[in-house]
């Protein structure tokens, strides 16, 4: 989202359905089985692999699917493979796909180190297919909300706050919840960072259950992100500040509230906004207040079909393999930072 955002790709639904095989049906895959079907002009979902008997069993008599016991079967009789196991299965499923030259869909991260998130590159590009990774909240209403406007963060504000889940304490707080936001500010800011600051301590987990990081960016940009998993309340907001705008975007209640500075002069507001006048060394500005309209979506659903037509259309994915590996790559230097800080306690 640096300069002019791309507009959201329109949904075509004049197409060939893909057919996609689903990788595990934990919470999380039951979820994406269900919206797959929701995505009936895009996908035909062939059937699905589970090791574990119960939770096989249970999408089989509910969702009315094939359960596919032999990996490679399901793995050629379909077009896309929608993974979504442990982060510790990441590497060798999708390696194991791309190899057969089918499409992938991978749950965030990506994989459990950069070097295999790197690998995985490699091979995507060598056996040419596309690869999209799960980030979910780049398809947030709030966020599609500004899908028009001229992004040049130069000060990114980020909370992540969530209540204890014994599910996914098995990382770090860094990958379990800061990796959404990393993501969003990687895609914000089309620069390298340049410094990274990060603190962060286990409280009732074996891995930091609070984080925080400040980013500092060759362009000047600086970024400060909070994430923790043993709070009171739940939280997910973003302020990101910009010389002419001031964005405050809430995840979590999927609401945006844009703040404009105009100069007053030869500057026409729309009639009925909201603004006000304030002095500045440089004279009278204008600041107006609106609030982007929202409209509610599916964004699991919209994520897939997304990657459908970027199959299609022969097109970078949303959420590229680049940018997965770019956002784990700076979640791993974060944690790599606050372990070395912890040891030295």
């Amino acid at each position: 989202m640096n300069g002019k955002a791309t507009a959201f790709p329109f949904i075509h639904t004049n197409f060939f359905m893909l057919k996609i095989g689903l990788l595990g049906v934990g919470h999380l895959g039951k979820i994406h089985a269900k919206c797959i079907q929701l995505a009936e002009k895009s996908y035909e979902l062939v059937g699905f692999y589970e090791i574990d008997d119960t939770a096989a069993r249970q999408v089989e008599e509910s969702l009315n699917i094939r359960r596919f016991t032999n990996l490679d079967e399901l793995i050629d009789a379909v077009d896309v493979v929608d993974i979504v196991t442990p982060t510790v299965t990441h590497f060798d499923l999708a390696s194991r796909v791309i190899k057969k030259a089918k499409h992938v869909f991978i749950e965030k991260p990506i994989t459990q180190t950069p070097e295999e998130a790197e690998e995985l590159l490699r091979l995507s590009a060598e056996y040419g297919v596309k690869v999209q990774v799960g980030h979910v909240e780049r398809f947030n209403p709030a966020l599609l909300a500004l899908e028009d406007m001229t992004l040049d963060p130069m000060f990114v504000e980020a909370h992540r706050l969530a209540m204890f889940n014994p599910r996914g304490t098995d990382v770090s707080v860094v990958l379990d919840l800061m990796i959404h936001d990393l993501d969003i500010l990687l895609s914000m800011v089309r620069s390298t960072p340049t410094e990274v600051r990060a603190s962060g301590v286990a409280i009732v987990s074996t891995t930091p259950d609070i984080a925080n990081v400040r980013i500092e960016f060759e362009n000047g940009c600086v970024a400060n992100l909070t994430a923790s998993r043993i709070s009171l309340k739940q939280m997910r907001k973003v302020r990101v500040f910009q010389q002419d705008a001031y964005l405050s975007l809430d995840f979590l209640e999927k609401k945006a509230q844009v703040v404009r500075i105009f100069e007053k002069e030869g500057h026409q507001l729309p009639e009925g906004s909201s603004f006000m006048e304030i002095p500045t060394p440089k004279g009278e500005k204008l600041i107006h207040v609106s609030m982007p309209e929202i409209e509610p979506v599916n964004a699991i659903k919209l994520e897939l079909e997304t990657f459908a037509e970027s199959i299609r259309t022969d097109t970078l994915p949303r959420v590229s393999i680049e940018d997965g590996y770019r956002a784990l790559k700076l979640a791993h230097e974060i944690d790599r930072q606050i372990e070395e800080k912890l040891k030295a306690l």
